[in-house]
């Protein structure tokens, strides 16, 4: 005869299960979407615009110019160029917005190669993407911590009261942005100690935070990595659902990911804000690029 309590255990048991499955489809959906032809190792420049010198990009045709008022991109072309816009070569002149959709609709192409508009802080670039890059071929995969559900974790979610607030921040590319911040999130990590991570909103109201741990930037197989000590990247990024009314949320650590930084040079990813370095081992989620 089958106690309530063994019943208990089982069910919990084909939930880790469940959850374990569900988190190896996530890791393939991952790689997939690194090794995509436009994923963001086929990344082989961001170039700003305002620093294209007589409106030439390096490595790219035609001539490149913020409009007056910021609100946009004017590129002139010839046929000869060989720069196509909404499928057809360009030949004169059009006016160009940020592109919000996958690479692969971006209004302009050059060959087999997708031209990626986009704004930061007022400022244009071109970025641009080549599904024979280099970095997209010599690709093995993604390294991840084990899954485990003593990572799964309840947070609670308090927004600032006065709204969001910008903090600026380095960035991957040696600049400093601002980084907007909703609020803070609260959770008990296993050994039972508390910690707070400052996120963003994003789409459909769920969180997003930058954040580091104590295994971050530790080198795999170098002297600060001979105790065995886990290492992972120098920072990485996690993201939940949105908080229910209560601000209760689930913080799933298994699901942290690499920054697009971490694939390429050619990101502009933020660094964590004061307050997002965790003093443990977050031995949870993707930690590198496998060989690196």
């Amino acid at each position: 005869m089958t106690s309530d309590a063994d019943a208990d255990v089982d069910a919990d048991a084909d939930a880790d299960v469940d959850a374990r499955r569900e988190w190896e489809r996530w890791r393939e959906k991952r790689v997939r979407v690194a090794a995509a032809p436009y994923g963001p190792l086929s990344v082989t420049g961001t170039h700003w615009i305002a620093e294209a010198e007589h409106g030439r990009i390096a490595g790219l045709p035609g001539e490149w110019a913020e409009t007056g008022d910021g609100g946009g991109v004017l590129l002139e072309a010839t046929v000869a160029d060989g720069l196509a816009v909404d499928g057809e070569l360009l030949a004169g002149e059009v006016l160009l917005g940020e592109d919000a959709g996958p690479p692969e609709e971006s209004r302009v192409g050059y060959g087999a190669r997708r031209l990626v508009l986009l704004r930061r802080e007022g400022l244009w670039a071109v970025r641009v993407f080549d599904a024979d890059a280099p970095a997209r071929r010599a690709f093995t995969g993604i390294d991840a911590f084990s899954y485990d559900p003593e990572w799964v974790r309840k947070g609670t979610f308090l927004p600032y009261g006065e709204g969001e607030r910008s903090v600026r921040v380095g960035n991957a590319d040696g600049r400093e942005r601002g980084l907007g911040l909703a609020g803070e999130l609260s959770f008990t990590a296993p050994d039972g100690t508390g910690h707070t991570l400052q996120v963003s909103r994003v789409e459909g109201g769920a969180l997003w935070a930058v954040l580091a741990d104590a295994t971050s930037g530790r080198t795999p197989d170098g002297p600060s990595d001979a105790t065995g000590r886990p290492s992972s990247y120098r920072f990485r990024f996690l993201r939940t659902e949105a908080p229910g009314a209560d601000g209760s949320v689930r913080v799933d650590l298994n699901r942290i990911t690499l920054p697009p930084c971490a694939f390429n040079d050619n990101f502009l990813c933020p660094f964590p804000p004061p307050g997002n370095t965790l003093p443990f081992d977050l031995t949870a989620g993707e930690r590198r690029l496998s060989g690196s």
